[in-house]
C-alpha cells in the first residue's frame, strides 16, 4: 500500500480532532496503562494512543505488530454498543491488525496481569 493510500485510511487528518479530543480526556483506566506502554515502555515497542484506522479511534495501537489495545469502558455495555464494537472490530480486522480488548475494570484491579497479557503478544 502506497503513502496516499495509507494516509487514506490510518490516522486520517479528518479524523484529528477526534483523536485530539480523545486524548485529552482519556478515562482513568487508559491513563494508568498508557503509563506501562508510553515510551516503548513494553519490550522496546512503540505504543501510540487514540490512533485511528478508517473511521474508527483505537485506544492503543502498536504499528509495528499491528496489535489494537480496546479499553472498554461502560459505554461499552449499553444497548447496540456490542454489535457496534463487532462491526467495528471486523472492519479494522480486515487490515491485518490484531485486537485485544479489556475493561477498565481488569486495567484498575490487575494492571500487571494486563501487562502480562499483552506481553504474550510480543516477540
Amino acid at each position: 500500500m502506497g503513502l496516499r493510500a495509507m494516509t487514506k485510511v490510518f490516522n486520517r487528518v479528518s479524523e484529528t480532532d477526534k483523536r485530539r479530543a480523545l486524548r485529552n480526556n482519556m478515562p482513568d483506566a487508559e491513563i494508568l496503562l498508557w503509563s506501562k506502554l508510553r515510551g516503548k515502555g513494553l519490550n522496546g515497542h512503540k505504543f501510540r494512543r487514540q490512533y485511528s484506522v478508517d473511521r474508527f479511534v483505537m485506544d492503543f495501537y502498536c504499528p509495528q505488530l499491528k496489535l489494537a489495545i480496546e479499553i472498554d469502558g461502560d459505554s461499552h455495555f449499553t444497548v447496540g454498543a456490542e454489535e457496534y464494537d463487532r462491526e467495528r472490530q471486523e472492519i479494522i480486522e480486515s487490515y491485518s491488525i490484531s485486537f485485544l480488548r479489556f475493561t477498565n475494570a481488569e486495567v484498575r484491579g490487575n494492571i500487571e496481569g494486563v501487562v502480562l497479557r499483552i506481553k504474550e503478544y510480543l516477540p
